[in-house]
């Protein structure tokens, strides 16, 4: 069986490569990390991994992204996949989308750009606690 996934999603690479970095400097070898550069790429590579029986367990999503949006996207994959833990972070998603993602995705936590990678992490922690 091979380790859990956390997914990263931002149109911006910089933004991916430090979230990502972050991540692995806090949990080291104990999950997967995979990044995607839109909302699109993103629901191509949750088939993929799912086809190879790679569990999601988190997702950290912009919200404002070229095509589809950050709350429709969690909310597509809360439809498909209710029980992965959604992070939406952003520095300009207006209050309706954001309580959108809340009620239809059952977002865990919004944060706001520029982000706290110690506040990112404890976000992160404590969606996994719900699981």
């Amino acid at each position: 069986m091979s380790k859990p996934l956390i997914l990263c999603v931002d149109d911006e690479i910089v933004i991916l490569d430090s979230i990502k970095e972050q991540l692995k400097k806090e949990f080291g070898n104990n999950y997967l990390y995979e990044v995607a550069e839109s909302a699109e790429e993103a629901l191509e590579l949750i088939e993929e991994l799912q086809e190879d029986h790679i569990d999601i367990i988190v997702i950290v999503s912009d919200w404002l992204m070229p095509g589809m949006k950050g709350d429709e996207f969690l909310i597509q994959v809360h439809h498909k996949f209710p029980k992965i833990i959604k992070i939406m972070l952003t520095g300009q998603a207006d209050n309706e989308a954001v309580k959108r993602a809340k009620t239809l995705a059952k977002l865990h936590r919004c944060l706001y750009k520029p982000w706290d990678g110690q506040e990112l992490i404890e976000t992160i922690k404590s969606g996994l606690a719900k699981l």
